[in-house]
C-alpha cells in the first residue's frame, strides 16, 4: 500500500469514526461490546453486530472447538477496538487482532481497556505477517468488503490457514446482484461528500459481496461456502418490502459466511 495513499485512508477514517461518536475512555464501554452500546451513538449498528457475534458463538464456534479439542488460534481480521479478539479471550483462545487502524479510541491501541492481554498487529490483509499455516481459523470482522480483490486476500489468507482451518466473514454487506452493490458505492460516497466533504475512496475497496462473486470464489478457489442466516428483528426482516415499496435499489443482506479451502 502505498504510503502516502495509506495515510489519507486513514485520516478520512478517523474523522468519520469519531464523527460518528466512536470510543471512550471508560473500560466499560469496550467491555459492554457488542451487546451495548453504552455512548448510544451507535447503537443500531452494534444491535446487529451483536447478533450476528451471538450466532458465531453459539452455532459456528462450537464446532470447530468440539473438533480440534484445543484452544484455537484465531486471527481477527479488521479487529477495531478489539472488541471481538477479547471476547475470544475469554473462551481460552489465543486471538491476534490484526488492523490497519491503530487509533486508540477505534483502533488496535484501544485494546489497552481489556482485562486479558492478546497479539495486535497492525498490518494489511494481503501482506499477513506470519508464517504458512499459523491458524485454525480467520474472521473478518466487519471487513471483508475493505479488500480490494477478493482472490489475492483470500489467497494470502490460505497460506496461513492449517489444515482444517476455515474462514468466517461476518457483516459484510451481500446483494443479489452487482449493480445493486454499485448503487450502494455512489450513495455512499455522495452521502460523504455531503456530511464530510471528501467521499472516503483514498484506498480502493469493493465495498460489498453479490451472489454471482461468491459463485466465482468458490469454482476459482476451490471455497465451500456455509451460509448461515442470522435473525435481525422484523425491522431488518421488512427492509426489501420497504424498499420496493418506496421504489428504492434493494437493500443489503447480512448475512455469516463460512468457508473452507478443498484442499487445506
Amino acid at each position: 500500500m502505498e504510503t502516502t495513499t495509506r495515510r489519507q485512508f486513514l485520516d478520512d477514517y478517523r474523522t468519520i469514526r469519531h464523527a460518528e461518536g466512536r470510543g471512550s475512555e471508560d473500560p466499560s464501554y469496550y467491555l459492554a461490546l457488542p451487546y451495548r452500546d453504552l455512548n448510544g451513538n451507535n447503537s443500531a449498528q452494534w444491535e446487529i453486530r451483536g447478533k450476528s457475534y451471538h450466532h458465531f458463538e453459539r452455532k459456528i464456534l462450537p464446532g470447530l472447538e468440539k473438533r480440534l479439542g484445543r484452544p484455537l488460534d484465531i486471527l481477527d481480521l479488521g479487529a477495531g477496538n478489539c472488541w471481538m479478539s477479547y471476547r475470544l479471550s475469554l473462551r481460552d483462545h489465543r486471538p491476534v487482532a490484526l488492523d490497519i487502524f491503530s487509533d486508540s479510541r477505534d483502533g488496535l491501541l484501544a485494546s489497552r481497556h481489556y482485562p486479558r492481554r492478546f497479539s495486535v498487529i497492525e498490518a494489511q490483509f494481503d501482506h499477513l505477517p506470519f508464517p504458512e499455516q499459523s491458524f485454525d481459523l480467520a474472521i473478518f470482522n466487519a471487513s471483508f468488503h475493505y479488500s480490494s480483490d477478493y482472490h489475492h486476500t483470500l489467497r494470502e489468507l490460505r497460506r496461513c490457514l492449517r489444515p482444517k482451518g476455515c474462514f468466517v466473514i461476518m457483516d459484510s454487506p451481500v446483494y443479489a446482484r452487482p449493480e445493486h452493490g454499485e448503487l450502494m458505492r455512489a450513495e455512499r460516497r455522495e452521502q460523504f461528500l455531503r456530511q464530510y466533504g471528501f467521499p472516503s475512496d483514498a484506498l480502493a475497496s469493493l465495498e460489498y459481496l453479490d451472489e454471482p462473486m461468491l459463485q466465482r470464489l468458490a469454482s476459482e478457489l476451490g471455497i465451500d461456502w456455509r451460509m448461515h442466516r442470522v435473525w435481525y428483528g422484523w425491522n431488518w426482516f421488512l427492509r426489501p418490502w420497504k424498499a420496493r415499496m418506496q421504489k428504492r435499489r434493494p437493500p443489503s443482506r447480512f448475512v455469516i459466511l463460512a468457508g473452507e479451502f478443498k484442499e487445506l
